[in-house]
């Protein structure tokens, strides 16, 4: 896996995904065991590659990351998107439960905001992985 930035259009159709399997799961889920329990990631890509392979690679291992995926790091919009497309591949083995930096107003002040005005030029991209 690359840390690269998705085109605009990319995120939206990445997130509407998302979205659609989010909105479908229920508020508790069930996750079977075992599992990897993960928190904080913050951006760091590079870590959550490191945590893979240490881990085990999806499929192979469940996951439940307990949010603040975002902020402080300098791969927040790579980070969050590939939580996501996984989340989409193997809707049963990754769970995501949002964190405080999963707000608007943590992320205003943390750095994902401007990350995303710095990769595209406008709050768009911030505005679509708000909107979960």
């Amino acid at each position: 896996m690359r840390c690269e930035c998705l085109s605009e259009q990319e995120v939206k159709v990445l997130c509407a995904k998302a979205r659609e399997i989010l909105m479908q799961e229920g508020n508790v889920q069930r996750i079977d065991a075992p599992v990897t329990i993960c928190g904080d990631v913050h951006g760091q890509f590079h870590d959550l590659m490191e945590l893979f392979r240490v881990g085990g690679q999806v499929p192979e291992t469940n996951y439940l990351f307990l949010g603040d995926f975002v902020d402080r790091g300098f791969y927040s919009v790579e980070t969050f998107l590939l939580l996501l497309a996984l989340k989409i591949r193997y809707p049963d083995r990754m769970m995501l439960i949002r964190g405080n930096h999963e707000s608007r107003q943590i992320t205003q002040v943390y750095g994902f905001y401007d990350e995303c005005l710095r990769k595209y030029g406008s709050a768009v991209v911030w505005y679509i992985l708000n909107d979960f």
